[in-house]
């Protein structure tokens, strides 16, 4: 029997979508408690002990990190298995080498380069962020609009806009 047409917010696949939303919540939670568990006082965890007791060793950050890779990792899969598109928003925050996520200052390092002579091109400007843990780099060009997808752009070449050829009748 079919659905009755109408309905709103019927989303297919909600439950690999509700999977792919946790995985990722679960991966930056990790990523980022590394953060905040350093930052606790002993006050704040009801425990009396030394100062220096509640940070995190070295061993447990990079066991935090490996396991928010690998939910990550996790993530990438069942989206692909499913068919199912990632946001670019989303994919911007997962390094595509080591599935690692990006954290500014902390797994990651952002800088703006301008490759054109002297830097004298502002619109050549492109974000590089850098990984830390795998040294690989992504691309984003600053200030660029996205261009369309080839089925929404004009047929004509820019050689035929300016009326140098023109274009072929049949």
């Amino acid at each position: 029997m079919a659905k009755p047409k109408g309905q709103q917010g019927n989303v297919p696949n909600r439950p690999i979508y509700c999977r792919i939303s946790y995985l990722y919540q679960a991966a930056s939670h990790l990523a980022a408690s590394t953060r905040q568990d350093a930052s606790l006082t002993t006050r704040d965890r009801g425990v009396d002990q030394p100062t220096g007791a509640n940070e995190l060793t070295p061993d447990e950050t990079q066991l935090r990190q490996a396991c928010s890779r690998h939910l990550l990792t996790t993530m990438k899969t069942t989206s692909e298995k499913a068919l199912i598109r990632l946001s670019p928003a989303l994919k911007h925050t997962v390094c595509k080498y080591c599935d690692s996520l990006l954290i500014e200052g902390e797994t990651c390092v952002s800088v703006v380069e301008n490759a054109s002579k002297g830097g004298k091109k502002p619109w050549a400007d492109v974000l590089v962020v850098r990984c830390k843990t795998c040294k690989g780099a992504k691309r984003f060009p600053v200030g660029a609009s996205r261009q369309k997808k080839q089925k929404f752009r004009n047929s004509t070449t820019p050689v035929e806009e300016a009326g140098v050829i023109e274009p072929a009748t049949g």
